[in-house]
């Protein structure tokens, strides 16, 4: 699963995925495919790449119209859910067609 996988499963699902980087920052990806270090001044000393693919636990945060009668809670995912959503996609199942 690289960050390309979990941009495009962000906009596919309209979601805001938050994960923590080593340094205790969280990254946020938005519902754009933008991804976003919001405590982040100055240079990096990290690599997102490098961070996403250390991260175990996800936030998924639906983005959007909020309904204020039914709220929709965001859940946390584990890697192997997350890894699993990314594959599931269109994007994936385009890819395994093309090479029969």
């Amino acid at each position: 699963m690289t960050l390309a996988d979990v941009r495009k499963l962000a906009i596919r699902k309209q979601l805001k995925i938050h994960f923590r980087l080593a340094n205790g920052m969280e990254c946020v990806v938005s519902e754009r495919g933008v991804a976003q270090v919001p405590e982040w001044r100055g240079i990096p000393d990290f690599n997102l790449e490098q961070e996403l693919a250390s991260a175990e636990e996800f936030l998924l945060e639906p983005a959007g119209a909020r309904d204020p009668k039914h709220p929709v809670q965001p859940r946390s995912a584990a890697r192997a859910e997350l890894a699993a959503l990314t594959a599931s996609g269109p994007a994936a199942a385009g890819a395994a067609h093309e090479e029969e």
